[in-house]
């Protein structure tokens, strides 16, 4: 039987349920880079869980989108406009110096590698270029259009221009690359976070001076082939250790060129003054 005392606990929890979402809502709002970081560990480690005990390629592949989706999701929930947030992903009228920059910098940098592990005794093969550019393309394409770079709408488009409105350049990179750095860890180990906190950099620069996370793309596309493909050494003689002579090699050129994209921005990396 219903009665006027039945009906007071349904009336009041109504008003406690509706408020839930207002102070989630909340909460994004106030702690947005939070709550995309959280999100994207949530999603993209859940899928690789999956992936990691049978799953399959398709959860690996899905995880990777865990940043992008995680920005989405918090642009939306905060009121944001997607449209805005996606906008960069489709800016491609950039000066050539960018292409060059974007399609460029990987293989320079592991061109300066190979040369490294050559000085340093190592067995380089130069003659390995040739063979291995069909694979670098085959990786480039892979990347570009299902791999890690779907990642940059997330860490480009949406973290980095959200922690420079609180932060300068270099410790917003430092910030980002170290979540993008931890990201990785469930697939790269304990030390795949050392990497990625050193590329950050040149991200960084890239999106100051263009605004475009299609360049952002294109490097990330850039970088992963270049690391597979271009560090001359026949696979059979190639290092095994954790921490061998081309994992040096690799390391010591990324943080020497980042004190060189450090001294010639003047630590800004590419960002503005305020107010001019």
């Amino acid at each position: 039987m219903v009665t006027p005392a039945n009906l007071v606990p349904a009336v009041g929890a109504a008003p406690r349920e509706r408020s839930r979402p207002v102070a989630v809502r909340a909460w994004v709002g106030r702690h947005p880079f939070l709550a995309f970081v959280g999100l994207t560990y949530a999603f993209s480690w859940s899928c690789w869980l999956l992936a990691g005990v049978g799953g399959g390629r398709i959860p690996f592949l899905i995880g990777g989108l865990g940043p992008m989706i995680a920005a989405g999701v918090v642009t939306r929930v905060t009121g944001g406009s997607l449209r805005a947030w996606l906008r960069p992903v489709w800016r491609w009228r950039v000066g050539v110096r960018w292409w060059a920059y974007a399609l460029g910098l990987p293989a320079l940098l592991y061109g300066v590698v190979t040369f490294a592990l050559q000085v340093t005794g190592s067995p380089v093969e130069w003659s390995l270029v040739l063979d291995r550019l069909p694979a670098y393309a085959g990786t480039f394409v892979f990347v570009l259009l299902l791999g890690g770079a779907l990642e940059e709408p997330g860490w480009r488009g949406f973290g980095l221009p959200l922690l420079q409105e609180r932060y300068s350049p270099v410790r917003a990179t430092l910030l980002l690359g170290l979540v993008w750095g931890i990201w990785h860890v469930p697939l790269e180990g304990p030390l795949g976070f050392v990497v990625p906190m050193v590329l950050a950099f040149f991200y960084t620069a890239l999106w100051n001076r263009t605004h475009s996370v299609a360049m952002c793309i294109l490097l990330h596309a850039s970088f992963t082939p270049a690391q597979d493909q271009l560090i001359l050494m026949a696979r059979s003689r190639a290092y095994t250790a954790v921490l061998d002579a081309p994992d040096w090699a690799i390391l010591g050129t990324y943080l020497a060129a980042v004190l060189v994209l450090l001294a010639v921005t003047k630590g800004r990396l590419g960002k503005a003054q305020s107010g001019s």
